[in-house]
Formats: structure tokens, C-alpha cells, sequence
């Protein structure tokens, strides 16, 4: 064994699995999941109990975006705790206050931070934040989205986990752009872009544009299938929302700090948001955290009135350090782009020469280290496959040492933005292996 797994244990395995009984796990009956018992994690690479090695191709939930255990994190981490573990929100700490310095570096023309313990309840304020300033109601969003599973954020979710949990009011959907399963007999990007738009356009007079508190979209959708937008989709979005003085809240949780090559993807389009939401990547979940960016003319809102709400642990110092050391670290070593680089030069070109040679892929689509191999029955239907497909392939790559994250017909690429060349391709070559093997064991 090597130094990673010399002390790992088989019946520290067994006994995690049994323990597991008492965990109720997302999205899932009980006790019907039979997760994977992870023991130790680097870079991008991890080990179970057994000290068998896996390649994070699924940056957990596409959230380690600086690799695991980077000992920068860590090492902040670990002197805030033996510091100042935690502090009330009422009172001011340096750590919080840098924590939002660096943020907002990164991105134009933003005011303010309010701080939250993760995405899902980011996604909850930024519309609340948008239903205060406007004394509107109602949301636009995508069917074809994630944007978390509290009260409005799940119902602002276009997909079908949002159906059961539909109890909050003033939600309304539209059809986003994807040229490849066009909803709008589209032929060309130019069309998809201006017939989306076209369409958002007509939802919201129907429904009455002075009822629209807020557009929230994601800058490029991933649970739904990493959707990259046409050119001028977001700054039509823009213009619409200008138009009817509707906020527009770009939802950055899986998209943003680097995963798409720029420290946020919205920003490949030049789109002005006035509410940005974020978790995932910021720190990349080491620390539970999450947070709505705010630009100025939004914060004058609250000049006058106190924002209606709040949390325990909003700017919780051990996440505000651990914000600080991986946006430190991305800076210094170059991670946004190396993203970059990888998605250019390594995983994009990879994944369309696997296209090349296997039917299964109807498209390839992504951007820096977010990508997506759209899996089809037939290509010239473009009938997705079954999730019997999909459950097969994941199962051959997981025993190949690849853990992958897969959702309906879909394999998606996203590994942490540290992930080397190198090991990019031996992805690459792995998800080779596995999609000949299933090509030859099809009748």
C-alpha cells in the first residue's frame, strides 16, 4: 500500500455501510442506497476503506473545484478553529470581512455580501432580497434548472424534483435555450437565443411584467445538463429585466469560481447581474457556505430598512477563512486558468474525439471543467438512453477506478480544476474503455 492508504481499514468500511442504516440520504427511500464508503481524499483522487483508488471525475457535487485536502485550505481551517471556532452574525470579524474583500474582487461593478450556510438558502435570499426591493412577487425561471431544495428554491427548480414540493407561491417557468433538444424548432444558435428569448418575453407579459420580482437563471444550467448559452441569451435576459425593472439574479452556486474557466461564468457573456448567488466552489464545500453578491443600487434598499431575515452561521469564520485561502490559492497558482486550459486543450478536444468513435454520444457540450456527454439510443432521433444505460456505465467506471456523476442520459465530466493533464486523459481513456466494452455487449 502506499503512504495514502498504509492505515485504511476494510473494517472501518464495513462497519461506515452498517452505520449507514440510521442516514436518510437525499432524494432517496430508506434504506434502498448503497453509497460508496469514502475514507480519504487528495487532490483528485480518493480512496475507500479497502484503499482502492479512485479519479474525482464528479468533484463530489461538482463543488471541490481545488482538489481535496489542499493544505492551504486546511491549514487555514484548522488556525481560525484554534482562533476564534465561531462568533455570532451580529458582531463584525476580520476573517468574514476579507472573506468578502476577495469575493468581491473577483467580480465588477458589486456592493455587498450577505453570507449564508449554502447554496439552496442563497438562491432563498437573493429572491427575497429581489421580492423586498421590487414589492413584487413572482420569479421567472428555467424548467430546466437546479436551484436548490428549500422553500423557494426548489420551487424556482424547473426539473422534476421540484413536483411534490411545490408550496410556495409566485413561481413561473419558461423553456431556456438548448439547441440540441430545441423547444423551439430552432436550427441555429442565432434562432435558439433569439426564440428563447422570445418566448421568457411572452411568459412574463402574460403573466404581467409589473408582478416580476426577479429572472433567475444560471449562467450555464449543470444538474440539467450543462447548457452552455447561445450568444446573446444572458444579455437578452438583461435587456428584458431592464425593460420591466425585473432583478436579475445569475445563479453561480455549480457554475461559478473557476469551473467554467473565468472565476464566474456568467462573466464569458459581459451580462450585468444585479444579484449573484454562490456555495459550491467558493471554498470548495470544506465548510459549509454560501452567499448572494449584491450590487449597489440593491443595497440601497437596505440603507432604508433592515433586510427581513437571517442565519446562525452567516459569515461562520471557519467558511470565511476557508473562502479566504482557496480564492488565495486559485489566484497564486493559477487554478482559474489552468480550468481554462484543461477545457480547451485537454477535456474538450478528448471528449469530441470519443464522440468520433462512439454512437452512444449524441453531443458534447461544455466549457473549462463542466462538461457533459449527452448519451442517445440513436442519433438521428437523439432518443436519450434509459437510466438502465446509464446505471451500467456508471457501475464499469466506478470499477475502473473513475467516480463519475451521471443524472438521466447524461455523463458528466467535471473534475476539480487542479486535476493535471495527465490525469485528464487517463479519465479520458478509462471513459474509452468502458463505452467500447457496452458498444461491444449491445445485441
Amino acid at each position: 500500500m502506499s503512504d495514502s492508504t498504509a492505515d485504511l481499514s476494510p473494517a472501518d468500511g464495513h462497519r461506515a455501510r452498517e452505520l449507514d442504516r440510521h442516514i436518510l440520504h437525499s432524494w432517496s427511500k430508506h434504506p434502498a442506497t448503497n453509497p460508496l464508503a469514502i475514507a480519504r481524499a487528495s487532490g483528485v483522487r480518493m480512496w475507500d476503506h479497502d484503499g482502492r483508488e479512485y479519479l474525482d471525475f464528479s468533484s463530489q457535487l461538482v463543488n471541490t473545484n481545488i482538489g481535496h485536502a489542499h493544505p492551504r485550505v486546511v491549514e487555514a481551517i484548522q488556525r481560525q478553529a484554534a482562533e476564534l471556532a465561531t462568533v455570532a452574525p451580529a458582531t463584525t470579524n476580520l476573517v468574514r470581512g476579507e472573506a468578502a474583500e476577495r469575493i468581491l474582487s473577483k467580480i465588477d461593478a458589486m456592493a455587498a455580501v450577505f453570507f449564508t450556510n449554502g447554496g439552496a438558502d442563497a438562491v432563498e435570499n437573493a429572491i427575497r432580497i429581489a421580492r423586498v426591493h421590487t414589492g413584487r412577487t413572482k420569479v421567472l425561471s428555467h424548467y430546466r434548472s437546479y436551484h436548490g431544495n428549500t422553500g423557494a428554491a426548489i420551487n424556482a427548480t424547473g426539473d422534476t424534483r421540484r413536483v411534490g414540493n411545490e408550496f410556495a407561491v409566485g413561481h413561473v417557468h419558461c423553456f431556456g435555450p438548448f439547441l440540441y433538444r430545441s423547444e423551439f424548432w430552432a436550427e441555429t444558435p442565432e434562432q435558439e437565443a433569439e426564440r428563447a428569448l422570445q418566448h421568457a418575453r411572452r411568459v412574463i407579459e402574460a403573466e404581467g411584467p409589473s408582478t416580476f420580482a426577479a429572472i433567475l437563471v444560471e449562467p450555464v444550467p449543470g444538474t440539467a445538463g450543462i447548457l452552455v448559452p447561445p450568444p446573446g441569451y444572458l444579455q437578452g435576459l438583461r435587456e428584458l429585466a431592464d425593460a420591466h425593472g425585473i432583478v436579475l439574479i445569475i445563479d453561480e452556486v455549480m457554475a461559478g469560481f473557476g469551473r467554467t474557466g473565468e472565476w464566474f461564468a456568467h462573466q464569458h457573456d459581459g451580462v450585468r447581474p444585479d444579484l449573484v448567488t454562490f456555495a459550491k466552489g467558493s471554498n470548495s464545500g470544506y465548510v459549509p457556505v454560501g452567499g448572494v453578491i449584491i450590487a449597489e443600487h440593491i443595497l440601497e434598499t437596505f440603507r432604508e430598512r433592515p433586510i427581513p431575515g437571517g442565519l446562525t452561521y452567516s459569515g461562520h469564520p471557519l467558511a470565511a477563512a476557508s473562502i479566504v485561502a482557496s480564492i488565495d490559492a486559485m489566484t497564486d497558482e493559477g487554478i482559474i486558468e489552468h480550468a481554462a486550459h484543461l477545457g480547451a486543450d485537454v477535456l474538450g478536444p478528448g471528449l469530441r474525439e470519443l464522440a468520433e468513435r462512439h454512437p452512444i454520444i449524441g453531443e458534447v457540450r461544455g466549457r473549462g471543467c463542466f462538461w457533459a456527454l449527452d448519451l442517445v439510443a440513436d442519433r438521428d432521433s437523439r432518443r436519450p438512453v434509459d437510466a438502465s444505460v446509464v446505471a451500467g456505465l456508471k457501475g464499469a467506471l466506478l470499477e475502473r477506478g473513475y467516480l463519475p456523476f451521471t443524472a438521466d442520459n447524461r455523463i458528466h465530466v467535471v473534475p476539480p480544476l487542479v486535476m493535471s493533464d495527465d490525469d485528464a486523459r487517463a479519465g479520458l481513456a478509462i471513459l474509452d474503455e468502458v463505452l467500447a466494452a457496452h458498444a461491444s455487449a449491445a445485441p
